[in-house]
């Protein structure tokens, strides 16, 4: 038993060794098989001896729990926010107050990154996480700890021999840029409600009850300050920062000990440009005097403390008029605001509309027809509504109400689950979801029926040509030539296409059938793991829950929709009409077997879903996004952000050319 207990503690101390160097450093020591020989080490041996189990080991961050709710906790001191700047000038002038205040002795100040993400408090008993809290009223917060287990930068235990006997630190939980590119193109492929920015992200996901989820979401941290200390004392911000590195703790790599405040504005100046290229959002920047005997003496105001100042970098924004809100119908009929705005130049572009997200959105922001508002383009690409200008309200704004009835079709506007924030037009025939739906279907991803965009789905609905997917496969030339947009060369086109449409494989079709939350990485693991239509048709929920990756919320669409009475008459017609309803198996290759693709730039040659196809088919896995378990990006014209990433984590990078030598010239 000693032994045993020895080996445990050596596999802990090892894995936590590897999560700093990962997370903390940046710097991994071990492939990611080796230290998941660990993992699977360590978590056979307390399986096999669970009374050995304990709290603070790296096993216990893999929950998967459904929580009742949170309960309320006390912080042990006051989480203060800071007093914002938005000039160079400020800063001089909270500069003088802090001389003044201290009698004109020398002062150094720190300097550091101000994270746009949410404030998290984390409390360490003997260096074993026992808490973790959210901001709330700066008094007091939500005890969101098992939520926080999920998040790999935040060590369970400190690399610490002697740590401190009661540790309390604050920090931002964050998202990463990719992560959050890579969550919303899922939920956009699933149509669900797309989060406004990554704080909105990382909060929702914060305030989850399942952990499993929250674990999915890839959430990080960067600590910043402590609260409360028992057992150490310490002298300053900077010292704080690197004893919080020795510990395990992730701390922002873009710190900096200034003499002076002009110190200060070159490290304010150092990232104005270069903010764009974190994988991060920050806003500014946070100063700080380094000395604690220092921020004592200046104290704190009843907000914010006087030791401290945020400087924020003026954004990209403009201000004009909301003219109206337009309700949009999704394919699935939920149904999503847009403002409709006065036009406005922000960036080089003209901006005319903007999305407001959902409902929750116009009622947190405060919004009203006629408001004049602030807008930003996020990352420089999707417009979004900041805030409004209430101060120049003139009473003749109006309140907008959310429809109690679709705009396309007039039917009942629900919601169906009260924690949704989505509101669905339930008429299965809405016009506007058939439209989405039928664009769908035949999208490049999906039956790639090219020629049927959205100016052809839109006159094929409204001559009453086409009424579900399966009508597509009836439609003559005959019927085409009866609408203005066809004229002889583009209907035999459209009928070519749709005829090759009909082999696409299975995986294709189950994704382009709409069933909710199935995107094309869901369609192709039920393809593969049931290989026909119908074995997919009559799987019971578990079933389709053993297959990785698939959980309770596919299950249920799943089977519910094949369930449904319309639906088995549509594949039934589908079948009729000939289409391939089998999934070709992917052939196992010694090269592609489990390796992991991600795609950067212009393809030439393939287009990206070609790509994912082939490399499915031979055994390997394609993603949206790089990390550590990425084994090879390919760069096509015009590479993105990726490529500095893949570079960072020292992933493989080819070109499109040494792609397809890759896959020995494979085609669809």
């Amino acid at each position: 038993m000693e032994s045993l207990e020895k080996r445990i503690k050596e596999l802990r101390d090892l894995i936590r060794h590897h999560d700093r160097r990962y997370y903390v450093l940046s710097d991994p020591e071990v492939s990611d098989k080796g230290y998941d020989d660990l993992l699977r080490e360590l978590k056979t041996l307390e399986k096999n001896n669970p009374e050995l189990i304990s709290l603070d080991s790296p096993t216990q961050r893999m929950t998967n729990v459904l929580q009742e709710g949170f309960t309320t906790v006390r912080h042990s001191r006051k989480m203060y926010s800071l007093d914002n700047t938005y000039s160079y000038e400020e800063i001089e002038d909270w500069g003088k107050r802090v001389d003044k205040g201290l009698d004109n002795k020398k002062v150094e100040y720190v300097t550091e990154l101000k994270i746009d993400g949410v404030s998290i408090a984390l409390t360490y008993k003997k260096g074993v996480l026992v808490l973790a809290a959210t901001r709330g009223d700066g008094i007091r917060g939500e005890n969101v700890t098992l939520n926080i287990k999920t998040i790999n930068s935040i060590p369970l235990k400190l690399l610490s021999p002697n740590p401190p006997d009661v540790l309390e630190v604050r920090g931002e939980i964050y998202m990463a840029k990719s992560e959050f590119e890579k969550l919303n193109k899922e939920r956009k492929r699933q149509n669900e409600i797309l989060f406004a920015n990554p704080r909105n992200a990382a909060s929702g996901s914060l305030k989850l009850l399942d952990t499993k989820i929250v674990r999915s979401r890839n959430l990080s941290c960067f600590i910043h300050s402590f609260g409360e200390v028992k057992g150490l004392t310490l002298k300053s911000q900077y010292e704080f920062m690197n004893l919080a590195k020795q510990w395990g703790l992730c701390v922002n790599p873009n710190v900096k000990l200034c003499r002076n405040l002009d110190e200060v504005f070159e490290f304010c100046n150092a990232f104005v440009d270069k903010k764009e290229k974190l994988d991060y959002e920050i806003d500014g920047v946070v100063v700080k005097v380094n000395s604690f005997s220092q921020q004592r003496v200046l104290g704190e105001t009843l907000k914010s403390p006087r030791w401290a100042i945020a400087y924020k970098y003026p954004a990209k924004q403009a201000t004009t008029e909301i003219i109206n809100i337009i309700p949009q119908v999704g394919r699935t009929g939920v149904i999503t605001p847009v403002a409709e705005l006065n036009p406005v130049a922000c960036s080089g572009v003209t901006i005319e509309r903007a999305t407001l997200h959902n409902f929750d959105e116009i009622k947190r922001l405060g919004v009203k027809i006629g408001d004049r508002v602030v807008i930003e383009r996020a990352g420089d690409v999707i417009p979004k509504v900041l805030k409004v200008i209430v101060s120049v309200r003139s009473g003749k704004e109006r309140a907008f109400k959310i429809p109690k009835k679709c705009p396309a079709c007039s039917s009942l506007v629900v919601k169906e689950k009260e924690e949704d924030v989505a509101y669905r037009c339930i008429n299965p025939v809405c016009p506007a979801q058939l439209e989405k739906s039928l664009i769908h279907f035949a999208s490049r991803s999906a039956m790639d029926i090219e020629g049927m965009g959205e100016a052809a789905v839109v006159q094929l609905v409204k001559e009453k040509k086409v009424s579900d997917f399966a009508d597509i496969y009836y439609l003559r030339k005959e019927d085409l030539l009866t609408l203005e947009l066809f004229k002889d060369k583009k209907a035999n086109n459209l009928i070519t296409a749709i005829t090759n449409s009909k082999k696409q494989p299975l995986s294709r079709l189950v994704f382009a059938l709409g069933i909710r939350g199935v995107g094309e990485k869901a369609a192709y693991l039920l393809a593969q793991n049931f290989e026909t239509l119908h074995n997919i048709a009559v799987a019971g929920k578990a079933d389709i829950e053993v297959i990785h990756e698939l959980g309770p919320e596919i299950s249920c669409s799943v089977v519910e929709f094949f369930k449904h009475p319309e639906n088995k008459r549509l594949i039934a017609r589908l079948k009729d009409a000939q289409l391939n309803m089998i999934e070709p198996k992917a052939k196992k290759t010694n090269l592609l077997t489990g390796k992991t693709f991600v795609f950067t730039g212009e393809l030439l040659r393939f287009s990206r879903t070609q790509a994912r196809e082939i490399i499915r088919r031979m055994g390997g896995d394609s993603a949206a996004s790089i990390s550590k378990n990425t084994d090879f990006l390919v760069t096509g014209k015009s590479p993105g952000s990726k490529l500095n990433k893949a570079n960072k984590l020292g992933v493989k990078i080819i070109t499109e050319q040494e792609f397809e030598k890759l896959i020995g010239g494979a085609r669809r």
